[in-house]
């Protein structure tokens, strides 16, 4: 599990994240500039009734298949008299193989997990855990009233849900007098930079990311603004969370 930034700004969070590619493994790598994922933090449910049956959905964010494993394993103990525990996740990291799964748990195979996970995929969602927990109500419902309860719980729950997008971007900080300070931070914002922190002391230390190509831009701006008393000093790329 990698390491959490928090800073300043409420919807903006930088996540270095680490995730073990779990099988089976989705069909390529990927290189994660932008995915949609639940807003850090999401644990939610919801429950709807077909036929006397009770469809438990849960879903959580969850960045790796970790923290996937053990948000399945917690709901399972919530309902230690559930006749059934379907899940369904969607991980993924910059240049891994994106890890998928998908359990039916005891319902007729492809009924369960398999039409929860196309829900996933269909709303282009990663870094998300869903288990939908049935209690039997004695009627059957055949494969295709299965299919659409899974389906309709999982969509209800995820309609529920507030969502973000993960960028990949660059982090870098500066130090600056305080009288240049807000001077300084507001060009940055209105070229674009995502300001992470400020701590303010004798000097003003500043966080922001951007992306790459805006970074020449951005070192530029900064030494014309202070006639060449600043500069940047890069931290690397981490990923920001930014809510939709």
């Amino acid at each position: 599990m990698g390491q959490k930034y928090a800073y300043s700004k409420g919807i903006i969070r930088a996540k270095l994240v680490s995730f073990e590619p779990d099988s089976p493994p989705c069909d390529n790598k990927i290189t994660m500039s932008s995915l949609r994922v639940l807003r850090s933090g999401t644990s939610l449910s919801h429950e709807i009734e077909i036929k006397r049956s009770r469809f438990i959905a849960a879903i959580a964010r969850t960045d790796s298949p970790e923290e996937a494993r053990t948000f399945i394993n917690s709901v399972k103990e919530q309902h230690p008299q559930a006749r059934h525990n379907c899940s369904a996740w969607m991980i993924a990291e910059e240049g891994q193989s994106p890890s998928q799964h998908s359990s039916d748990d005891g319902e007729p195979s492809g009924t369960a997990g398999t039409p929860m996970l196309d829900v996933l995929k269909r709303n282009e969602l990663w870094n998300v855990t869903v288990v939908v927990t049935r209690y039997f109500g004695g009627i059957l419902l055949g494969a295709g009233g299965l299919v659409r309860a899974y389906s309709s719980a999982t969509s209800e729950a995820l309609a529920l849900a507030s969502f973000a997008r993960l960028e990949a971007l660059t982090v870098v900080e500066t130090e600056l007098d305080p009288i240049d300070a807000g001077r300084i931070e507001a060009e940055l914002r209105r070229m674009g930079a995502q300001v992470l922190s400020t701590e303010w002391g004798q000097s003003v230390l500043m966080r922001l990311a951007m992306a790459f190509e805006q970074l020449q831009s951005a070192a530029a701006l900064l030494a014309n603004l202070s006639s060449g008393k600043y500069s940047f000093r890069e931290l690397g790329q981490r990923y920001i969370e930014i809510e939709e």
